[in-house]
């Protein structure tokens, strides 16, 4: 694919954006890329896109061709503090839909007052990876629908990693478990990526809500990460998900960034 949209330069060259392929826009000027788009659509079916510019001018043209070429809605991200790439997409017709707290969650018992995990009866911890496969991914997408029907998927923090189509369980070995006696009831994912340890889903069956399994799941995830030497994890949590901000304030995690996601319909 070749669509080639021509705009004034940063300098005394024309800049002309096209369309490389399906998913990336090249701005050039004088032979050079000053100015790269991408789209990608994300598992719950959405199109983000997002725009690498030095100029303004440049951003500009490029949302404008990609907005040209693609359909809404379209969506994408910002740092809520980046208040220059806030402006540029709201130039684009964005508007901020909802804001997702990131969370630097200390591991150490003594600081967040976690001992060991106060089990519900008939509760067990099934330790990350040795979780039975057909159970566990049973047991989210129970949890999917279960969201999907009341917030909406899209209201959890954003999953950006590929997979295969229809599958929403990328790698077994992640989870960690929660097991009311022979019925999986609640889980936790975290991957261990070497800056720091993230938290990327922790949720529990509806019809096993308030018993404290949310709790006994973080109490085993942190404390497996504390003895191993890492002294914090990352957490993302919607604004609107009170039970997941009171679980994370109440174990001492600090709010260190917030992130925005802006839609044009």
């Amino acid at each position: 694919m070749n669509i080639t949209h021509s705009i004034s330069g940063t300098g005394d060259h024309a800049v002309a954006v096209t369309r490389v392929s399906d998913t990336q826009w090249h701005a050039m000027e004088d032979d050079r890329v000053v100015g790269r788009g991408d789209a990608s659509r994300r598992p719950d079916g959405r199109l983000f896109i997002s725009i690498d510019a030095w100029h303004s001018a440049v951003f500009d043209r490029i949302a404008d061709a990609m907005l040209t070429d693609l359909p809404t809605p379209l969506y994408t991200v910002v740092d809520e503090a980046d208040h220059d790439s806030r402006s540029a997409w709201e130039r684009a017709g964005f508007a901020a839909a909802r804001r997702e707290w990131g969370y630097l969650v200390p591991t150490d018992p003594q600081v967040t007052g976690l001992g060991s995990p106060r089990l519900p009866s008939g509760v067990t911890i099934v330790p990350a990876g040795e979780a039975e496969e057909g159970p566990l991914r049973a047991l989210d997408r129970v949890i999917r629908d279960e969201v999907e029907a009341a917030a909406g998927w899209r209201t959890m923090p954003a999953e950006i990693l590929p997979r295969p189509a229809g599958t929403t369980v990328v790698d077994p070995s992640k989870y960690t478990v929660a097991r009311h006696f022979d019925q999986y009831v609640g889980l936790i994912r975290v991957a261990p990526l070497p800056r720091q340890p993230r938290i990327g889903l922790i949720a529990v069956r509806a019809d096993s809500h308030r018993r404290g399994i949310a709790r006994a799941l973080l109490t085993h995830a942190l404390g497996s990460l504390h003895r191993s030497g890492t002294a914090s994890a990352w957490a993302e949590v919607s604004e609107s998900n009170a039970a997941a901000t009171a679980l994370f304030e109440s174990i001492g995690a600090r709010r260190a960034a917030a992130t925005l996601e802006l839609v044009r319909h």
